[in-house]
């Protein structure tokens, strides 16, 4: 038997099911509870299958809805295709044990003491008889995976629907989606098979200017560890040129990276008693970007642009929009008891979106990461994110990783893992062990990016103490990072010249939509982001 067909007739859940009263004798009709074998010419040999639980199920036709010649809204089409899964699954398992049977009648056939009694011709016939039976059992088979395979095909065509009425109003609430006008909701189910051309996200042509809604939020900048006393760190944030240097108490600031003197880049110059000095004529400025010293002339009132600036568990933030900034910031930290391995810092060439999807999306492990973290995966046969309705983390399946997507820019990912680029377990709770990982991508330009990438274990503490293990662990992220980028370059080259790079989104891009609908959501001014925790 098709191992996939196999996989596919036993992996619906049982629950969704009532036990069914009734024996079968001969063949499978209805519904199973059958403990019955064939056994030799005497008629049947009664024996408790241990496979009862599984075919325990009843024929789930005589439930489904009737909406034959009827147009359906999204909900009732998913109605549909449920009941059409649920179907197949029933027929799957009525074919598994057709299967079953036939094999015991098999054995029974050829069991020594039934020879005794039997002639080599009737054995031959029977034989015969028996392999003729299983013959169209295993051609039911192939017709019962060719079923699934459609239902699944359906229903992901039916997820497709509600996530295109996402797509044309991403601000209206659940309730005003299911009672939109027929011309968006209703469709027949033959327009669901395929008929029906499927709306995408538009992100296509040249990158546009950043809206300023998207600037008020707090963007982590530099890990507090690379910030000394007398050092600098320069960054583009959103297209500025910015410096972030520590004052005279210590206290983390952030001013603009262009002297008022004569436009000299300041992170060229030195920090002087809390105070960024210009390597041009010595001007020298506080943390509020004001001038305190004008070396060989007289001291004028001078400022230059500044922005909010905080030091947070490890992490150096600013507020790069003109709106006040937010009360509070969102912890970064690992779970308990996850210590902290490597921060590592990387500017790529890259619009921040780009790698925003790439970093959303696992799907693409098994077919980019060949020579990395997924060297020897295999490839599943379905790969899903399963996330509440409004939200945006989750898990992935058949992957052990928890992920989420925390606005403005983060990715945390916790990965279960038994040794270096091998999974185990179903989720994240069933591994011993674990990897988180935080990912900042800060938007420098629109087509630069500033990462962040901070990396934490719950195991071998050891490891830490290791002399220049720092170096081990930036060349893996570099060897991981580059598997992405000549994809993501790829992409943003097309893009450029008018590609959508979100042309047909499927189910396993679940999280990258969502991404795309909020980040849509605050570029529009909206009052209710999509997918937040207050919608």
């Amino acid at each position: 038997m098709n191992t996939v067909a196999t996989a596919a007739a036993l992996s619906m859940p049982i629950s969704l099911f009532r036990s069914s009263k009734r024996n079968t004798e001969k063949g499978v009709r209805g519904g199973f509870r059958v403990f019955a074998v064939f056994g030799g010419e005497g008629g049947l040999q009664d024996k408790k299958s241990v496979w009862g639980t599984i075919f325990d199920v009843e024929d789930p036709r005589s439930k489904m809805p009737h909406y034959k010649g009827k147009f359906l809204d999204v909900n009732q089409a998913l109605e549909v295709a449920r009941y059409d899964i649920q179907y197949c699954d029933w027929r799957a398992r009525q074919d598994v044990l057709t299967i079953m049977l036939l094999h015991e009648k098999v054995v029974e056939v050829l069991n020594p003491l039934a020879r005794e009694y039997k002639s080599i011709g009737t054995l031959r016939k029977e034989l015969a008889g028996l392999q003729e039976e299983l013959t169209q059992a295993h051609q039911q088979v192939h017709i019962s995976e060719a079923r699934v395979t459609t239902a699944l095909d359906k229903l992901a065509h039916m997820e497709a629907l509600v996530n295109d009425r996402l797509l044309q109003d991403s601000s209206t609430t659940e309730s005003d989606q299911t009672s939109s006008s027929p011309s968006t909701s209703t469709q027949s189910l033959d327009t669901v098979k395929g008929r029906l051309p499927r709306k995408s996200l538009n992100v296509s042509g040249p990158v546009q200017p950043y809206n300023s809604h998207l600037k008020n939020f707090w963007y982590p900048v530099a890990f507090s560890a690379d910030l000394k006393d007398d050092t600098m760190i320069p960054i583009d944030c959103f297209e500025e040129p910015w410096v972030i240097f520590r004052g005279k108490d210590g206290k983390t600031g952030c001013v603009q990276n262009t002297c008022a003197h004569r436009a000299c880049p300041l992170h060229l110059g030195s920090v002087n008693e809390g105070r960024i000095q210009c390597p041009y004529h010595g001007w020298e400025y506080s943390i509020d970007g004001k001038c305190e010293k004008m070396p060989s002339t007289r001291l004028l009132n001078v400022k230059i642009k500044s922005l909010p600036c905080f030091e947070q568990e490890g992490m150096i933030w600013v507020w790069p929009g003109n709106d006040p900034p937010a009360a509070s910031l969102p912890s970064l930290q690992p779970p308990p008891g996850f210590v902290v391995h490597a921060e590592i810092v990387m500017e790529l060439p890259v619009e921040h979106g780009l790698l925003l999807d790439n970093l959303l999306d696992l799907a693409h492990a098994p077919f980019t990461h060949t020579s990395t973290f997924a060297k020897g995966w295999s490839v599943p046969s379905l790969v899903k994110f399963l996330t509440p309705a409004s939200g945006l983390q989750g898990y992935w399946d058949p992957y052990p990783i928890d992920m989420e997507f925390r606005p403005p820019c983060m990715v945390l990912s916790t990965i279960g893992i038994s040794k270096p680029g091998k999974l185990e377990g179903k989720n994240t709770r069933q591994c011993a062990t674990h990897l988180h990982q935080l990912h900042v991508c800060l938007p420098s330009s629109r087509q630069k990016t500033r990462l962040l990438y901070r990396m934490s274990l719950d195991f071998a503490p050891v490891l830490k103490h290791i002399p220049f293990i720092h170096h081990l662990w930036r060349h893996f992220a570099e060897q991981v990072l580059n598997e992405d980028l000549r994809l993501v370059v790829g992409q943003q080259e097309r893009m450029i010249n008018g590609a959508n790079v979100w042309n047909s989104p499927v189910s396993y891009d679940k999280l990258g939509v969502r991404y795309r609908l909020w980040r849509d959501a605050v570029e529009r001014g909206a009052k209710q982001l999509s997918f937040s925790k207050s919608t």
